[in-house]
């Protein structure tokens, strides 16, 4: 079973981030920066890859900076969790038609399958799917 997952992309996504939990009540879970993640050492080092925060009780949703400018229809991505890698593949392949894929589908250094595409309706799907144990 698949997991639907908001993604909001922010030009400041801690400041947004405790905004939202100051203002709906809730706590920032996790905060992971390019350089944490990826050793990244130049002007996004310290940029947020990828934060997680509860608000409401056990409402859950991701953010991370922007890399590129942010125009309205671009600042929100749907994040898709699968469990077995198998499904994500099937989920990807099928959104991808039509569409512009951003990041293929591969196993990433930080430890999960990740793939981004834009589908055929201008949407952005970010795709996961944890490595087996």
């Amino acid at each position: 079973m698949a997991k639907l997952k908001p993604y909001i992309l922010s030009e400041d996504a801690m400041a947004q981030a405790e905004f939202y939990t100051q203002a709906l009540g809730g706590r920032i879970v996790s905060v992971t920066t390019h350089e944490q993640a990826m050793g990244t050492k130049n002007e996004y080092k310290d940029k947020i890859m990828h934060m997680c925060f509860a608000i409401a009780g056990d409402n859950y949703i991701f953010m991370a900076d922007s890399m590129e400018p942010l125009k309205q229809g671009n600042d929100i991505a749907l994040s898709v969790e699968f469990g077995p890698e198998a499904e994500a593949v099937k989920a990807f392949t099928k959104l991808s038609e039509g569409g512009k894929v951003k990041h293929p589908l591969e196993m990433q250094p930080f430890g999960v399958f990740y793939g981004e595409l834009v589908d055929k309706y201008h949407v952005t799907w970010m795709i996961t799917a944890e490595m087996k144990d």
